[in-house]
């Protein structure tokens, strides 16, 4: 993960640099700029964004960043992302290994391909924008995991990795949105969008899916985990980070030895449900196991912070933001560059509560619906709560060929009927039943914030801390405002980055 800031048809250093250092934080190892003829470009990385062989150290030179492929030298490109399917594309490419090997196939995909280059990137998450200094080609993955963010005035454009970079720069910015590319001349064309309808069913014997399902997962973990720098991960105890926490385990003791042991992170509110479950799956793996136990003012101290760097005032994602701000910061004190996360598993498998209301034959569109949240929800709590800490985030279970795999298996077994309930997830479960607590594996579904306790300490502050006659003032205004909780996260938002357009780039999940 990294960021990047772009000004295109205007040759102002002073504005790139007021958009470059508002993210910082996002790659604190090596950084560099590209000002040439219409374009300028800056880039900066954190150390584990960085393929180094051997894990040597990369000497800071302002002409390798942003990247170029010596085979292409007339093209830069600033770009955040991550593939997970480097190797193949790379040998068909003829792209070398080594540090930016990534970008260096990305410029070359485009040299050959132009904007049909998103047929090649069906296994990648990725925000960049190239340029030869005459021409500029901006993009942004399907689901939109990478942030990115444009801006235009007076015929200039603006891209930044975050909305930060650009609110001092003009009025008139916007979320890239998902699945498009831009050209020079502005125009966003779409390159691909979500299904309307499931594809033909993959398999009807479970057993076989189980199989495939854990091959699928295995492959997308080796290609996406190093561990060439510091690496720990998140445990909530739920299923998603305890399947990627067991991965990493084994593969942790294949690559350093039998007595060495993964990190693992666990964050409550006092003892929380995921406390307990955390604990458990780390005996169970005999990981290195840190807990960070916090309270409701240490919350509320951060809270301002959390706002500013999530760019949302969504009390439902601010809330499970909060505990992976907390958890990520602990884990960089504690020395840790990258961190594993079962990111991607409810969306992937249909594991959110609200789904079970829906029939069976409603649940694909309502889980493409759920996908479609992604880009502005999840994803950017994914991004930002560790970024800000300058730390890495992997996740193994958003993977193209997952993705594929899950869309084609039957709504009945993502929701297993089982007398008049249903059990979410009910295939990722069986596939990792044998290897798992029985307590981990038939856990029920809860989001981080519930799982972790912000979701019960915040709204009842809230409901006392602010008065009535205040709330509804605001919701006379903003009625997109729907809850006390909301409008206290919403008073930060707009005093950062003010209540007009900045207020239309926020998702609102489904229920408070």
């Amino acid at each position: 993960m990294s960021g990047f800031a772009v000004v295109f048809n205007k040759q102002d250093r002073l504005e790139l640099e007021n958009m470059f250092q508002r993210i910082g934080h996002r790659g604190t190892y090596i950084s560099g700029k590209f000002i040439y003829k219409r374009v300028l470009m800056a880039q900066n990385y954190l150390k584990s964004d960085i393929c180094l062989k051997e894990n040597k150290f990369l000497e800071q030179d302002e002409n390798q960043v942003p990247v170029f492929n010596q085979k292409l030298p007339d093209f830069r490109i600033c770009y955040d992302g991550q593939m997970g399917n480097w190797e193949k594309r790379a040998h068909d490419s003829g792209v070398s290994n080594g540090p930016f090997r990534e970008e260096r196939l990305f410029l070359y995909l485009y040299h050959q391909y132009g904007s049909q280059m998103f047929e090649y990137l069906d296994d990648a998450i990725f925000a960049f924008v190239i340029s030869d200094g005459d021409n500029l080609f901006a993009a942004r993955d399907l689901l939109g995991i990478k942030t990115l963010f444009y801006g235009r005035k007076n015929g200039t454009y603006y891209f930044a990795s975050e909305l930060k970079g650009l609110k001092d720069i003009t009025d008139e910015f916007y979320e890239f949105p998902p699945g498009h590319y831009m050209n020079s001349d502005g125009r966003l064309v779409q390159f691909a969008e979500l299904p309307k309808e499931p594809p033909a069913i993959c398999k009807s014997d479970p057993d076989e899916m189980i199989i495939s399902i854990r091959d699928i997962i295995q492959r997308s973990f080796q290609n996406r985990v190093n561990f060439e720098d510091p690496t720990g991960s998140l445990l909530s105890g739920g299923l998603d980070s305890s399947v990627i926490a067991w991965l990493a385990s084994q593969a942790y003791r294949e690559k350093f030895g039998k007595e060495k042991r993964l990190k693992t992170f666990a964050l409550g509110v006092g003892e929380s449900e995921d406390i307990k479950y955390a604990r458990l799956m780390a005996s169970h793996i005999n990981s290195e196991h840190h807990e960070l136990i916090v309270d409701l003012d240490q919350i509320l101290a951060v809270l301002p912070e959390v706002i500013w760097c999530l760019e949302s005032f969504d009390p439902s994602l601010v809330r499970s933001s909060v505990s992976n701000y907390l958890i990520s910061r602990y884990a960089k004190e504690n020395s840790i560059e990258v961190l594993l996360s079962g990111e991607g598993g409810d969306e992937i498998f249909c594991g959110y509560m609200y789904l079970k209301d829906f029939p069976s034959e409603e649940l694909f569109a309502r889980q493409m619906e759920c996908v479609g949240f992604l880009h502005n929800n999840a994803s950017l709590r994914l991004d930002r709560m560790n970024l800000c800490n300058s730390v890495r985030v992997v996740t193994p279970l958003i993977s193209g060929e997952l993705f594929k795999y899950a869309m084609a298996i039957p709504s009945e077994y993502k929701q297993r009927p089982d007398g008049d309930q249903k059990i979410e997830k009910w295939i990722f479960r069986k596939a990792y039943e044998k290897v798992l607590p029985k307590e981990i594996v038939w856990r029920l579904k809860q989001e981080f914030s519930q799982g972790s306790g912000s979701a019960n300490v915040l709204p009842l502050y809230f409901e006392k801390a602010v008065k009535n006659k205040e709330f509804k003032k605001a919701q006379a205004s903003f009625p997109i405002v729907r809850s006390k909780e909301e409008f206290y996260y919403f008073k930060i938002f707009t005093e950062n980055f003010g209540s007009d357009l900045a207020v239309e780039t926020v998702g609102q999940w489904t229920s408070l």
